[in-house]
């Protein structure tokens, strides 16, 4: 049921040989001085391309306008067959390549040629153009290949008259092409059915799928803290969506942990819609839809799908990450950045980095034996709670030379995918506050705030931190200085020498 339903609505485009055609209308070109065909006149195809409008309220049309066999239809947009349409509202799209051949050999410039033009309409499949033009005895000329310019048109000209193939053969990355349509030179005048038109328009639509990725990473500090990437991808404007993918290819520096799949208006996937696989090799998420996910997404062309990655920062440095958006089947094989391939979102970048203090004393020399925590907050400094936990460690040691690193914690100047400045709610102040001071030294009386930026987290120390000796240098020796052990000594010598006084006071008197 589900592989004949696309091939039903191919049928029924193909009904009138222009299977994706926006809609044929014609600039008055030279009129033949009798109501017959002039086998000698030469004519022109000019495509017009613009970027097909979302459908809102529901599903999504792809009908067209097309010519072959005397035959037309609207589109089902707003434009009609039977007169140049308005197109101020529409977006060209330049960069599209459109090739043509003739269809060997009907001659239109016969009642017998029309006939045989409106029987290939009933074959003609636009999923296979080329086999069901040759599957009912035909050849197919010359391919004549044309760019559309800034203003979205390519134009054909000095064209014998005929049958023609009308393929798009290249499109910009994120444009889902229109299907193969046939054209014919010369087509009745639609304002005077008395007359014919060598000089024909044709107008194929193209639904154009753009993406973007977000990183939220605002409330996260360390590593090992879960940040979110979002990608949010535009939902192709077809009747029959046959492919659609979303891939993201992870940084090594962070570790994936889980995905969720929704659409923005809130309508609800089911399980079977897509599948979500990561290839833990290349760190690389895909999200791929289903065919019945996809059918979903056919009626839902209003809307976009978002994909949240949830990953865990594993490694100190600048980690940045795009995604790719593949709209149709045909992008899937081709390379990301090609012509045709998928759409690339801008990148978004999170930030780790860290903090190099040396312990020193008030002659510049470095002293080990000290230990420091890391706090978010003056409050939670002042007060000794909710110490940044690293590595499973709330207290870092110095080294012997006297240095620290204290490594894995968020830029304090660039949060969610950009740069903040002091006094946003968002910029990053961290505060060190030391645990044990080393043998001899007074610990620090407060915290000390600093930032963790480019420039901190670079080789070489970025912030000295000193020491005050015990008393402030003082020799206080009832307040536990070094004097203390001087006067208890004298105490105690003074205690003997009063015991053997007494020993020999009583002896003396034996």
């Amino acid at each position: 049921m589900k592989t004949s339903y696309p091939r039903r609505l191919w049928r029924a485009a193909a009904a009138s040989l222009a299977g994706a055609a926006l809609a044929l209308c014609s600039t008055v070109g030279p009129a033949a001085a009798a109501p017959v065909v002039d086998g000698d006149q030469t004519g022109s195809i000019t495509v017009h391309k613009f970027e097909k409008p979302v459908k809102t309220g529901g599903g999504g049309n792809n009908g067209s306008g097309h010519n072959g066999g005397g035959n037309h239809r609207g589109d089902g947009n707003g434009f009609t067959t039977f007169a140049v349409p308005d197109t101020s509202g529409f977006t060209p799209l330049a960069g599209v390549e459109f090739t043509i051949q003739q269809v060997n050999t009907l001659d239109l410039s016969t009642n017998a040629g029309w006939e045989a033009a409106n029987n290939l309409s009933h074959v003609f499949d636009p999923q296979n153009p080329t086999g069901s033009i040759t599957g009912a005895g035909y050849t197919l000329g010359t391919a004549i290949s044309q760019t559309t310019a800034a203003d979205g048109t390519a134009v054909f000209a000095n064209l014998p008259i005929g049958l023609y193939l009308v393929t798009e053969t290249n499109v910009p990355a994120g444009v889902t092409p229109a299907a193969p349509f046939l054209v014919t030179i010369p087509t009745t005048d639609p304002d005077n059915q008395n007359n014919w038109l060598y000089d024909v328009d044709v107008y194929p639509k193209n639904s154009v799928s753009t993406a973007e990725k977000t990183v939220t990473d605002a409330a996260d500090v360390k590593l090992g803290d879960l940040i979110d990437f979002t990608i949010l991808g535009d939902i192709p404007n077809e009747s029959v969506i046959d492919g659609y993918r979303i891939v993201d290819h992870l940084d090594t520096k962070v570790t994936y942990v889980g995905t969720d799949v929704t659409l923005v208006d809130g309508t609800v996937l089911d399980a079977s819609d897509y599948d979500v696989v990561f290839d833990a090799g290349t760190n690389t998420v895909s999200v791929i839809f289903t065919e019945g996910g996809r059918q979903l997404l056919a009626v839902r062309q209003a809307t976009r799908v978002q994909v949240v990655i949830t990953v865990a920062v594993n490694a100190v440095g600048e980690i940045e990450n795009d995604a790719l958006l593949y709209p149709n089947a045909a992008s899937l094989d081709v390379t990301p950045g090609q012509p045709g391939g998928p759409v690339v979102t801008p990148p978004v970048v999170t930030k780790w980095g860290a903090i190099t203090v040396e312990k020193i004393n008030e002659y510049g020399e470095a002293l080990s034996g000290a230990s420091f925590s890391v706090f978010t907050s003056e409050a939670d400094a002042k007060a000794g709670t909710n110490p940044v936990v690293i590595g499973g460690q709330t207290s870092f040691a110095v080294a012997g030379d006297g240095t620290l690193t204290i490594s894995g914690l968020r830029y304090s100047d660039w949060a969610d995918g950009s740069a903040v400045a002091p006094g946003s709610p968002d910029f990053r102040t961290y505060y060190l506050v030391e645990n044990t001071a080393p043998a001899g030294y007074e610990l620090l009386a407060e915290p000390i705030p600093f930032l963790v930026t480019a420039a901190t987290t670079a080789v070489g120390v970025d912030l000295q931190v000193k020491n005050i000796p015990s008393n402030g240098g003082f020799q206080l020796p009832f307040t536990g200085g070094t004097g203390t052990g001087l006067i208890y000594t004298a105490g105690v010598l003074l205690l003997l020498g009063a015991v053997l006084g007494m020993l020999r006071s009583r002896k003396s008197r034996k």
